[in-house]
């Protein structure tokens, strides 16, 4: 996976975080994002508001973490794609830029104006899940969680600003990329 969505000043998700999360198969994630999304807008699957998703595949590339899943909509509910199936679009991103996101930090435009998001494929399928996620008010529903990710986000950022440790120059090798050239 590339880091293609990341922007230098950018805040990533620490390495030693990112390994174990890019360990698990793209499959389960999915699954578990489906079961979390499902009971999360289960009044708006109910409400037929992400009926724009039935049989269209939507794909996350959440690029520092290293997670790469997909969802479809089937008879009403979230559910992981199958792998075999192309995607009609994808959002691509740091765990951060998402973060700003779910907790309202930063709006979609911004992200997506900004090249902070990536979207791909269909851009009137992307639209209607801007719009969508534009339109929810989650605070009453999951407010706790929502200050939860809210710290996430601060740790990420302070993570980031502290200073990165000085290596020390290597003496040039006689062989290699500019060896002739002194």
């Amino acid at each position: 996976m590339n880091n293609a969505a990341h922007l230098p000043g950018n805040p990533l998700l620490p390495k030693p975080l990112a390994l174990p999360l890019s360990l698990l198969p793209g499959s389960s994630i999915g699954q578990a994002m489906a079961r979390v999304l499902n009971r999360l807008f289960r009044p708006e699957l109910a409400d037929g508001e992400l009926d724009f998703l039935e049989g269209k595949v939507m794909r996350v590339d959440v690029v520092d973490a290293r997670i790469r899943f997909s969802l479809t909509l089937r008879n009403g509910k979230l559910c992981a794609a199958d792998r075999d199936q192309p995607d009609d679009l994808s959002i691509a991103g740091s765990i951060y830029d998402f973060l700003l996101l779910a907790t309202r930090r930063e709006d979609a435009d911004t992200l997506f104006f900004n090249r902070r998001l990536k979207l791909g494929g269909d851009t009137e399928l992307g639209l209607y899940v801007k719009n969508f996620l534009d339109s929810l008010e989650l605070e009453d529903r999951i407010g706790p969680f929502l200050r939860m990710l809210d710290g996430v986000t601060n740790l990420i950022e302070r993570g980031n600003s502290l200073p990165r440790p000085r290596l020390p120059k290597l003496p040039r090798l006689p062989f290699g990329p500019g060896a002739g050239s002194r």
